[in-house]
């Protein structure tokens, strides 16, 4: 078990839990996000189904602004991972796509105007979001 400062409760320490638990951390401590803007296991509905983000940043009026996605160190960041995240940017429209295994990290900015996404070479810092 370990602790999940973002949900406020113990949860069980798997592999992919592993890879959130070192994110968030990363992501509030070294990247300044906010840990009251960010949420852990997320439902949405998509298609009639109920999914669940890993993680989700939103902005100040509690609109989403970035997805996040993560899988286990042993699993390959591949196309169906994508895929299964912009599935569920479908319901959110976030600005912002990531992805991680803990070893190898991409994130990408939505650019609904020309309906593409650009890849950036680095997470951004909070305040440059």
């Amino acid at each position: 078990m370990i602790f999940d400062v973002v949900r406020h409760r113990y949860v069980t320490l798997t592999p992919e839990e592993w890879v959130r638990q070192h994110f968030t951390h990363f992501l509030m401590e070294h990247k300044g996000y906010p840990q009251g803007l960010l949420a852990n296991e997320i439902q949405i509905k998509l298609n009639g189904t109920s999914k669940r983000c890993d993680t989700v940043l939103y902005h100040q009026d509690l609109s989403a602004q970035m997805i996040i996605e993560y899988k286990a160190p042993t699993v390959e960041i591949t196309q169906k991972v994508f895929d299964q995240i912009t599935r569920y940017n479908m319901v959110l429209h976030v600005d912002y796509l990531v992805v991680s295994n803990g070893l190898e990290h991409y994130c990408c900015k939505m650019d609904y105007e020309n309906q593409t996404y650009h890849f950036l070479p680095d997470i951004p810092d909070y305040q440059t979001l």
